[in-house]
C-alpha cells in the first residue's frame, strides 16, 4: 500500500500504478480539489493543510489494512497535500482497486470517509477579502 503526504502537486498515476494488478479488474479513483466556496457559502481564495506526518501516515496505513480486510482484498493508495493550496489544486487523491467494481467503489468511499475522520491532517480556509478559519475534522 502506498501512502504519501506531499508539499508538491499530487499525481494520480503513481497511485493507480500502486494498486493495479492482474488480480484486480476494477479501479476507482477520487480526487478532492480546493473549491471556491466554503460550506457556509463564503468565497475561498485557498486552503492550508498541516499534518502530524508520522501519525498521519500510520493511520493511513491502518485504513489500508482495514480496506483489504473489509472489501474482498481491495488495495488502496492515498496521497494528501500539505502547505498552501490555491483554487482548483488537488488536496487529496485515492486509488482503490479490487477484483470487482462494487468492492473498489466501497473501498474508495470508506478510505476518504475514514481519512477525514481519523487522520491528523488539519485544514484552514482562507477567505476572499481576508480572514480564515481552521475547520474541524469530520
Amino acid at each position: 500500500m502506498r501512502c504519501d503526504i506531499l508539499e508538491t502537486p499530487l499525481d494520480l498515476e503513481p497511485l493507480i500504478a500502486a494498486v493495479r494488478g492482474p488480480e484486480r479488474g476494477a479501479l476507482v479513483t477520487f480526487v478532492g480539489y480546493v473549491r471556491e466556496r466554503a460550506d457556509d457559502g463564503r468565497l475561498v481564495e485557498g486552503l492550508s493543510y498541516e499534518a502530524h506526518r508520522d501519525l498521519a501516515l500510520a493511520e493511513m496505513r491502518a485504513i489500508g489494512a482495514e480496506v483489504a480486510a473489509k472489501f474482498e482484498g481491495a488495495l488502496i493508495a492515498i496521497s494528501h497535500r500539505t502547505g498552501a493550496l490555491g483554487l482548483g489544486e488537488a488536496a487529496v487523491a485515492i486509488a482503490a482497486a479490487s477484483a470487482h467494481r462494487a468492492a473498489a467503489f466501497d473501498a474508495c468511499e470508506y478510505a476518504i470517509d475514514e481519512l477525514k475522520k481519523r487522520v491528523p491532517i488539519w485544514k484552514k480556509e482562507h477567505y476572499l477579502g481576508g480572514g480564515g478559519r481552521w475547520r474541524e475534522n469530520e
